[in-house]
């Protein structure tokens, strides 16, 4: 069980390296939004177009970006939505019990299906045809667009990285259920020890 948790630190690990890239992507997000904004007023009452669609895209972009990042550090937190006044009120056993059937029995399969159905709609972003050759890849309908394949492509990563985390929760959940003294709101706090005896 030792190696187990030390792989589900891990993994944490990375779930926290992602929520911080999707926390400065914020503010990134944030300014050229502001950019956008001000450039387009700016330039209609200089007569100038001081904007494009690549901004604009470049905005969506990196909003989808957020999401895409933050689930796996989401789950990581336990912020995710729940029944609270109903959880809330139950023993630490039961809390680990409803957790670890939920996340093997919902979120696991998922996470697979959304890997699964998502797969053959990257390839073919990316320029794959259907007799098994490359093309071109997805390029976008508007004037000065981003391409869309490595967007589409996150879709995949964002599922991997919520699967890795849930994997992460499944393994400190069985550590509870095992009577090893590892709180359940203490999964979500990077600053409590593990103790194993």
């Amino acid at each position: 069980m030792t190696i187990l948790l030390r792989i589900s630190r891990l993994i944490d690990h990375v779930s926290e390296f992602f929520g911080w890239i999707a926390q400065m992507l914020v503010i990134v997000t944030v300014t050229l939004g502001f950019y956008n904004v001000v450039a387009r007023y700016v330039g209609r009452s200089l007569g100038m177009n001081l904007s494009s669609n690549l901004f604009l895209e470049m905005q969506w972009h990196l909003f989808s970006l957020v999401f895409f990042f933050g689930f796996a550090y989401i789950l990581k937190h336990g912020v995710n939505v729940r029944v609270d006044f109903i959880y809330g009120k139950w023993s630490k056993y039961s809390k680990a019990l409803l957790d670890f059937w939920g996340h093997l029995l919902l979120l696991v399969p998922f996470c697979i299906l959304g890997i699964y159905v998502t797969i053959n709609p990257v390839f073919t972003s990316w320029g794959r045809l259907s007799n098994g050759t490359w093309g071109t890849w997805e390029l976008s309908p508007d004037p000065n667009g981003i391409p869309r394949a490595p967007i589409k492509t996150m879709i995949i990563v964002a599922f991997v990285l919520l699967l890795l985390q849930v994997i992460s929760e499944l393994i400190k959940l069985w550590a509870v259920l095992r009577g090893q003294e590892l709180d359940v709101e203490e999964l979500h706090d990077d600053a409590t020890p593990i103790r194993i005896e």
